[in-house]
């Protein structure tokens, strides 16, 4: 019994000695990392050595057909370990490499760098830097060839610490979408919004301080490489994008608006095209990329006439109203409650039917119409707008997206006048992006999609992750009702406030959109003018918004300041893009056993081959160059009104013919495929002043 107390008792002494040197332990630890953290670091940094970070290569971002739209550069100063060559090599190679150091640097003589290498290999320091700043890659592959850095590392010493640098091939191109990410992690745009993905991961290495205070790395294999970012590829199209930042900043410059932001996008898929936005330099009266209006919470404001396209939608869905009805919109001022409501123009419209109540953007004719049908039941009015898919974000890829307001019925600021004044675009607040997404459901049959700015993840050449088209409401009105909104849109063009725009070539639908700004709680004499549609009308590829914010001067309005851009960007589009190009009528091959192809050209030439082939044709007076059509069985020739500085309609004809009448006209001729011309780029009988290309295609 004693001899069993007397273990126990030694081995509660022992666990006692054994936790109290744990505790010594633990407050040994605890004082050096807490009590003594600023000695310790001192003493480190005296001997020279830490543990620093290795920042990883970020991703590239590239454009929807590859084009590098963000990369990092590397870039490198450029020292040398003078303990690493050999005497020899010394001897017979560093005056050499002083005169090239001198010849590139300019900083001191061919004799200074050799004096100043040769000291430091006689005071064995392990680095000298040699660069005053950064060499790009090229010059660092030049200078590795020296005398000397020819050795390599641990022969020859030379030292190119790197450092990489972001580029942007397209300079400011969608500056503010592609963004940026500082040493805060602070940002926006893509490099913020995808910085997960694109930043990779940073590695570790041990540093030791180097003459001037500098540190460099010493490679003794506990370093932990750095990760490198992954990609990603964007919808934009480089294309467009200039057209449309180009568009936008003459309409800028000639209003001295105070900023302006434009969004394209395709219709079927909701990929984002272009999107820029511009804001005024007030001091230098300068435009530049600083905020992202199309997207961001400050870019959310009153919409005011392009929301009305949802207030007839409401009601085309809840009555049996007809665009042939008839609205009294009296003398161009009406009282609703307290408040007057006033039209455009002066002395009112009278009486409308509702197409002209939309073509002519009446503010009172809308508001009666909504007044009157939902007057007692707001709730139902505000139902079809969240329905629509205009109550909730879009949950955009960029972040900070603005989140949209629309006043319910049961808010504290509710009052009589809220219903009217909703239906015509104010008392609720939408970004442009969000009044685009509802214009291109209209244009894609009535399915609202999700815009897409960023369509995959890519590391190397393989997909790794893919961000496709997302439905956000399958169906925002009947098959009935978006015929007629259709109808509407294309009459705001036709007849109404964007007749301006009108152009038979490139039929476009849409609304312009001009609110009063508020200062000081009360409404202003400044304006939000915006375009919102799609073109071509008839059949959809592309939807867009244009805002211009302010714009001074006489015409304020979004028919006048917003609208031309629209039409400026589409007509560019509608040049190059061959898609929206009408194909040659009827089948271009011959009819079965009567008419080979003969479509247009040289008229000689076309006589000889019916004449050859026994085919009847009937002369005429016209000029060298023709068309033809058909009659009974002899072919017809028609003139084919060549003119000076305007592009002719070459389709139907030969290549031969093709190039040879439009380079005689100064244009410069590309071209696909083989047979007869089926579309031209530029359209027959528009005029140019310059060399222009032109590209055909051939089938």
């Amino acid at each position: 019994m004693n001899i069993k107390k007397s273990i126990i008792f030694r081995i509660r002494i022992a666990l006692l000695f054994f936790f109290a040197a744990a505790g010594l332990i633990v407050f040994k630890i605890f004082k050096i990392q807490r009590l003594q953290a600023d000695k310790w670091k001192e003493l480190v940094e005296h001997r020279g050595i830490d543990e620093r970070i290795i920042k990883s290569t970020r991703g590239n971002i590239y454009s929807d057909n590859g084009s590098l739209m963000a990369t990092s550069l590397p870039f490198y100063r450029v020292g040398i370990d003078p303990r690493m060559a050999s005497d020899e090599l010394v001897k017979e190679k560093i005056d050499s490499l002083g005169l090239m150091l001198a010849r590139k640097f300019r900083k001191r003589s061919a004799s200074g760098y050799v004096r100043r290498i040769k000291n430091a290999r006689r005071d064995s320091l392990y680095y000298v830097p040699l660069s005053v700043g950064r060499i790009d890659h090229l010059e660092k592959k030049e200078m590795q060839t020296w005398p000397i850095f020819r050795n390599g590392r641990l022969k020859g010493g030379g030292v190119f610490d790197k450092e990489n640098r972001r580029f942007f091939p397209f300079g400011g191109l969608a500056k503010r979408t592609l963004g940026f990410v500082n040493e805060n992690n602070q940002g926006a745009g893509l490099e913020k919004s995808f910085n997960h993905y694109l930043a990779g991961v940073d590695g570790k290495a041990i540093y030791r301080r180097i003459a001037g205070g500098r540190w460099r790395p010493v490679y003794d294999g506990s370093e932990i490489r750095p990760v490198d970012g992954l990609d990603i590829t964007t919808t934009l199209d480089v294309n467009l994008q200039d057209v449309t930042e180009t568009a936008l900043l003459k309409a800028l410059l000639n209003y001295k608006a105070d900023y302006g932001c434009v969004v394209l996008m395709e219709v079927k898929t909701g990929e984002i095209k272009a999107i820029a936005n511009l804001k005024r330099n007030k001091k230098k009266g300068t435009y530049s990329e600083a905020y992202n209006y199309a997207v961001g919470a400050q870019g959310l404001t009153e919409p005011g006439s392009t929301f009305k396209l949802a207030s007839m939608m409401a009601l085309l869905e809840d009555t049996s109203l007809d665009l042939e009805d008839k609205v009294e919109t009296g003398s161009g001022t009406y009282k609703f409650h307290d408040k007057i409501m006033r039209d455009h123009k002066p002395g009112g419209y009278g009486t409308l039917t509702v197409q002209e109540v939309f073509e002519k953007s009446s503010n009172i004719g809308v508001s009666k119409l909504v007044n009157n049908h939902f007057g007692h039941k707001p709730e139902r009015f505000y139902n079809y707008i969240r329905n629509m898919g205009l109550k909730e974000p879009l949950h955009f890829q960029l972040k900070g997206e603005g989140i949209p307001y629309i006043k319910h019925p049961n808010d504290k600021t509710w009052s009589g006048v809220s219903l009217p004044w909703m239906s015509i675009g104010y008392e609720l607040q939408l970004t442009p992006l969000h009044t685009l997404a509802f214009f291109n459901a209209v244009a894609n049959g009535g399915k609202m999609i999700r815009p897409v700015l960023v369509k995959n993840v890519m590391q190397a050449n393989e997909v790794l992750q893919t961000f496709g088209t997302k439905v956000i409401n399958p169906k925002i009105c009947s098959d009935k009702t978006l015929k007629k909104l259709r109808t509407m849109l294309e009459g705001v063009v036709i007849r109404g406030t964007a007749r301006n725009i009108y152009d038979e070539k490139v039929r476009i639908a849409g609304k312009t959109g001009t609110a009063q700004k508020v200062k000081n709680g009360k409404y202003t004499r400044t304006y939000y003018t915006s375009f919102a549609g799609y073109f071509p009308a008839e059949k959809p590829k592309y939807s867009c918004i244009v805002v211009i914010d302010s714009p001074k001067g006489y015409q304020q309005y979004g028919g006048d300041a917003a609208a031309p851009v629209f039409k400026d960007i589409a007509d560019k589009i509608y040049v190059s893009d061959l898609e929206l190009h009408d194909q040659l009528e009827g089948n271009p091959r011959s009819q079965d056993g009567v008419f080979p192809v003969i479509r247009a050209g040289l008229k000689p030439d076309l006589q000889e081959i019916c004449d050859r082939l026994g085919i009847a044709h009937k002369d005429s007076d016209t000029d060298e160059w023709v068309r033809t059509s058909t009659k009974g069985n002899a072919v017809i020739w028609q003139d084919a009104k060549i003119k000076p500085n305007i592009v002719p309609d070459v389709r139907g004809m030969t290549l031969r013919d093709a190039l040879y009448l439009l380079e005689n006209m100064s244009l410069r001729v590309t071209f696909q495929g083989k047979g007869r011309v089926v579309t031209q780029s530029l359209p027959p009988k528009m005029r140019f002043n310059k060399e222009k290309q032109i590209f055909l295609t051939l089938k």
